[in-house]
């Protein structure tokens, strides 16, 4: 099972034209991931001009994540057997139509609801990104195509904030947040149009055998939202009986997996299982939920610690995390240059600066409390930055290396259903010491911050285990 023995589809995306193809994809996926992080800065003012109570707000930050993480899956499936064109456009469609409804929200539920429809949107254009990349590109090139990539996602995780923080500035407390919203229609206007002109459709000559999937889809979009939802509800369910819908999310999981060994021997399933017999699949996904839950933890600590703690404003906020953002794009366009030539040792290396930044971060506030945080913590974060640099990229590269082009929608999809969890989880567990010891330590912010960034740092080192684990296997192989 290879993902270079299929040819280029169509002999008009040599050259130049499968580049403006990408860069139109990367436009999309920097718009629709941005919108995972930059809503958070507006979090405040959201709730005076709404009026919203804290669910709501937990709606409107954890609902996109939730559908988002819901549709990947079949979206990637449907660009696989119909062709990634309409879906893209579709999805791009959505998403800027939502996001117009969602800045003209005159209540939470309004604004509730459009964010639950952006998200689904951002699932299905982000698969096509991938599919696309593994569709028209091969050996090098698709490495510097997945560099491109992996730099989009690090940077748009990271940037959300700081720009979020401008248009609030620009467009005032009262419909600052607005704009956080409305930024996306001219985006997504131009991304319609380029992406029917470049984004490929189905290769002619591709078997029909693409029966529709009704109970997989069930399956895996029940098991998935159960998982997530005690994970992002965490501070509004109380109790401890909500985590029991974890083990059910697996049950369901794992029926879906049982269905789709069935669904096989009839027509292409929704999702290949056979993918996982993959190594370089199977390792470099666990990978990408482990690393996704300890590195998106980050921004949502330091930013509730910066603007909450001490009292900074959502742009000074945003500009302290600039730095893991220049180091991330930075090493994530050399990554992608050079991880066909050293593999997943470069992922290891990436993931072990991480972690030398994060806990230089720790040392860097240790002692009396400091006021120069954004001034102390930025080295440490640039070195962290340049070591996720190595990983998300890289790392996607190498999972989907061996993935046929005919999977590669529904692949990517599920390896990015993989880190939406890992994200959900991780900022569950992170923010749940985070706020615990911010209760037992009588509100010393910089302590919280501490610890909950040494329990992000062990999350990464959990990945780097992985990392070494595939690299001595393969070794041995």
């Amino acid at each position: 099972m290879s993902g270079d023995r299929a040819p280029v589809p169509d002999p008009g995306y040599d050259g130049r034209r499968r580049w403006q193809a990408l860069s139109v994809g990367l436009v999309a996926a920097f718009m629709t991931l941005l919108d995972v992080s930059i809503v958070n800065v507006a979090v405040p003012s959201i709730d005076r001009a709404l009026d919203a109570t804290p669910s709501d707000l937990q709606w409107v930050l954890s609902g996109y994540a939730l559908t988002f993480g819901l549709v990947l899956v079949p979206a990637g499936r449907l660009g696989d057997a119909r062709g990634r064109r309409t879906a893209f456009v579709v999805g791009v469609g959505l998403f800027t139509l939502t996001s117009a409804l969602a800045g003209l929200a005159t209540s939470s539920t309004w604004l509730i609801v459009a964010r639950l429809v952006q998200g689904a949107a951002a699932g299905v254009v982000n698969p096509q990104v991938s599919g696309m990349i593994q569709q028209l590109f091969r050996g090098a090139d698709r490495g510097r195509a997945f560099g491109l990539l992996g730099a989009t996602i690090g940077i748009s995780t990271a940037v959300g904030p700081l720009l979020g923080g401008l248009l609030i500035q620009l467009g005032g407390e009262e419909h600052g947040w607005r704009w956080v919203f409305f930024v996306n229609i001219p985006v997504g206007i131009v991304a319609m149009v380029l992406g029917w002109r470049l984004v490929p459709g189905r290769p002619e000559g591709r078997p029909h055998r693409h029966r529709l999937d009704p109970v997989g889809v069930l399956l895996l979009g029940t098991g998935v939202t159960v998982i997530l939802l005690p994970l992002v509800q965490r501070e509004q369910w109380q109790g401890s009986a909500k985590w029991l819908l974890i083990p059910l999310g697996l049950l369901l999981l794992t029926g879906f997996a049982r269905w789709e060994r069935r669904f096989a021997r009839q027509a292409t399933p929704l999702f290949d299982l056979r993918l996982f017999g993959l190594r370089s699949y199977t390792l470099g996904s666990l990978i990408g939920l482990v690393y996704f839950a300890g590195f998106t933890a980050i921004f949502f600590i330091f930013t509730l610690y910066l603007q909450i703690g001490l009292g900074y404003s959502a742009l000074v906020a945003g500009l302290a995390i600039t730095p893991f953002a220049l180091g991330s794009a930075l090493a994530s366009a050399l990554g992608g240059r050079v991880v066909t030539r050293y593999g997943r040792p470069l992922v290891a290396v990436g993931l072990l600066a991480v972690v030398v930044g994060l806990v230089a971060t720790d040392l860097a506030l240790t002692g009396e409390p400091h006021h120069d945080v954004p001034l102390r913590t930025a080295l440490p974060l640039l070195v962290a930055g340049l070591g996720s640099g190595l990983v998300i990229a890289p790392n996607q590269t190498l999972t989907l290396s061996e993935v046929p082009v005919p999977m590669a929608g529904s692949g990517a999809g599920m390896l990015q259903t993989g880190q939406r969890i890992g994200t959900a989880a991780g900022i569950a567990a992170v923010g749940a010491l985070f706020f615990s010891t911010l209760a037992r330590s009588q509100n010393d912010w910089a302590l919280a911050f501490r610890h909950s960034l040494l329990l992000a740092a062990g999350i990464i080192v959990l990945a780097l285990g992985v990392a070494v684990a595939d690299i001595v296997a393969g070794r041995r192989s």
